[in-house]
């Protein structure tokens, strides 16, 4: 729980510093510390986490915006990430990348596939409003796939309550 609450502070600041350094949404700053909250905390926790976070920060910053619904396509994804590399993790740890990627892939198809659904609901093109989500987090996407399993492995090697020993298994 006390993972998942510091993943969670870091999902609601993270956003604000990359925006005031004119990084913006392209790099998906809220879902990082969501995805690592996977690999570090149970799978319902990080889904938890992943589900109220971007709710929380629509109403206490503005984004992502309730209306239209974002917040609710970053909440879908924020828990699928979080979720799927949780379970996953359990079954290939030590190994990151196959966690990784299951999840990443599952987050983006979900996001995608929300979006469109959303779109034909509001009367526009689903498919160009489905690339579109997908091509504008490309940047957050080679960001996840960088940054989480150097945090991995370096709690990892860390040890600790989270990982044992700290001999990385």
């Amino acid at each position: 729980m006390v993972i998942s609450a510091a993943m969670a502070a870091l999902a609601l600041t993270l956003p604000i510093a990359f925006h005031a350094v004119g990084l913006g949404s392209q790099f998906l700053p809220m879902l990082l510390p969501l995805l690592i909250n996977g690999f570090l905390s149970g799978p319902a926790w990080a889904a938890l986490t992943g589900l109220l976070v971007p709710p929380v920060s629509a109403l206490a910053t503005g984004m992502p915006p309730l209306y239209p619904p974002i917040a609710a396509v970053v909440a879908a994804e924020g828990a699928t990430l979080g979720g799927v590399a949780s379970l996953i993790w359990r079954v290939t740890r030590p190994r990151v990348w196959p966690a990784l990627l299951i999840a990443v892939a599952s987050g983006r198809a979900l996001a995608v596939a929300l979006t469109w659904t959303l779109a034909q609901a509001f009367e526009l093109p689903g498919g160009v409003a489905g690339w579109a989500v997908l091509v504008h987090g490309l940047p957050g996407t080679a960001l996840q796939l960088v940054v989480t399993p150097l945090v991995v492995r370096f709690a990892m090697r860390r040890g600790g309550p989270l990982f044992g020993d700290g001999s990385g298994g």
